[in-house]
């Protein structure tokens, strides 16, 4: 007896519970390619387009398959939704990616230029039909070996800063037309009043001769348009309007008598 009271008079034990997750634990593999979020599969092509452009500069241009390609980037863990993702839209869509016949995948440079013959003979081509110069930021992307092949041409190319945004842009040096002018021809053509002219009125003078202007594809400064004034009106105070609805029930005191408007039926 003295045990049951002894255990009758003992506090009870809270039982502790405990929560166990039946969901599956988090790692770092099912983490990356959990349910193909957006965030991982860009970062996937990144890469992928990132490594087809270095290679390329490189002279290594040969087409490749997608597993070469998540081999070379070491991205052999990807999931097959990423995969078909890539095959299906990601190349397809990437306007730096090229697909063979083959369904084999390569670098999809500015310009098909692999050589300074081809880099000269663009140049060329762009000088003759009035196109203008050639980004060298797109050079170095699309021609391989770059630095190498300018460096042996310097004395073929003219490089001019463009004053907008500092970028580079290769003309090809027409040596033909380096002639020495006169200086009474100089003096004429500097004597000429171009202030009234802007560039529209130019450019339609010289369609109306024949001769096509260069024309300035870059990207422009937006035009931040004047803020008007605003001028302040003066307040007008509101008066109070009478009581027109109540017209036919209000009541007149005159002479200390109270008499009703008759209400119209």
């Amino acid at each position: 007896r003295d045990d049951l009271l002894q255990t009758k008079d003992e506090p009870r034990k809270k039982k502790i519970k405990t929560f166990s997750s039946s969901g599956p634990k988090l790692d770092s593999s099912n983490y990356k390619t959990m349910s193909g979020s957006s965030q991982y599969r860009f970062g996937v092509l990144a890469k992928i387009v990132k490594h087809m452009r270095t290679r390329h500069q490189e002279g290594d241009d040969h087409p490749l398959t997608l597993d070469e390609i998540l081999d070379e980037t070491n991205q052999l863990d990807v999931d097959s939704k990423v995969k078909q993702w890539l095959q299906t839209q990601a190349f397809p869509n990437n306007p730096k990616i090229e697909i063979s016949a083959d369904g084999r995948f390569s670098f999809k440079a500015v310009y098909k230029i692999k050589d300074k013959k081809s880099l000269l003979r663009l140049l060329k081509q762009h000088d003759l039909k009035g196109l203008g110069g050639v980004l060298l930021e797109d050079v170095q992307e699309s021609l391989p070996h770059c630095e190498r092949v300018l460096k042996s041409l310097q004395s073929e190319i003219i490089y001019i800063i463009r004053p907008m945004d500092k970028k580079k842009i290769l003309f090809y040096n027409d040596r033909t037309a380096a002639i020495t002018i006169d200086e009474e021809f100089q003096k004429l053509w500097r004597s000429v009043a171009v202030d009234a002219m802007d560039d529209a009125k130019i450019d339609d003078y010289l369609d109306k001769q024949g001769i096509k202007s260069m024309q300035d594809h870059g990207p422009k400064k937006p035009i931040i348009p004047k803020r008007k004034k605003v001028t302040q009106k003066k307040r007008q105070f509101k008066k109070p309007r009478d009581n027109e609805h109540l017209a036919d029930v209000l009541e007149t005191y005159e002479d200390n008598n109270i008499t009703q408007k008759p209400i119209n039926t």
